[in-house]
């Protein structure tokens, strides 16, 4: 494991934990999408069924089960315990418009034609889309929390890194995933703007705000 995927996978973490502490302290989730929140949990559950067959290592089991606890704890939260305080009324990205789309592309375009990896590249696939319900949702209400700012600071880092994996892994072990790099690349181009903001605006102490 290279330098890369491995701060990589902290922010992401970073990201995660960000989410779950900024919903359990203030006991809301308001400015959180839910629908966002729901994708990611159908990202990890499509990925990691390989959980059920086979062992990569410690760390990677590890992993990969504490990110699909977050993101069903994360929906929980959300839509079971403090439900009163989640916005429904802005959250109205219409998800079946990444859904069904993303799963026709999987059963299309794949390195292999069976039901572990067409789901596995069904959600490489939707991981690239699954913050849009969040981007619009910030775009609705025209402004975003710090703290909120911060997990989506920390998601795009992520990607970013793991893109910069790819191109390590490329040049000196001669691995390329043309799924995983495309996908990747689309998803951070989706957090440019904010990068932009969060540089220019957030680090400086501003608030985020966008035009609604």
């Amino acid at each position: 494991m290279n330098i890369f995927r491995l701060t990589g996978d902290l922010s992401h973490l970073a990201a995660i934990i960000i989410l779950l502490l900024k919903i359990w302290k203030s006991r809301s989730c308001a400015g959180i999408s839910g629908k966002s929140q729901v994708l990611f949990a159908l990202v990890f559950t499509t990925r990691y069924l390989d959980l059920l067959t086979s062992f990569i290592s410690l760390y990677n089991t590890t992993m990969k089960i504490i990110y699909i606890g977050c993101a069903y704890a994360t929906v929980y939260l959300i839509y079971m315990k403090f439900k009163a305080t989640y916005d429904g009324n802005h959250d109205t990205f219409r998800v079946e418009f990444l859904v069904v789309p993303v799963g026709g592309l999987s059963f299309l375009v794949n390195h292999d034609f069976s039901p572990l990896e067409i789901l596995w590249t069904f959600s490489i696939y939707l991981e690239s889309v699954a913050i849009l319900p969040q981007l619009f949702m910030i775009s609705k209400t025209g402004e975003a929390e710090t703290i909120t700012t911060h997990y989506l600071f920390f998601l795009g880092l992520y990607r970013a890194l793991y893109l910069i994996n790819w191109i390590w892994r490329f040049y000196f072990e001669g691995f390329f995933d043309m799924i995983a790099i495309v996908a990747g690349v689309v998803q951070t181009i989706l957090y440019c703007d904010f990068f932009y903001l969060y540089v220019t605006k957030v680090l400086k102490g501003k608030k985020l705000s966008l035009p609604a």
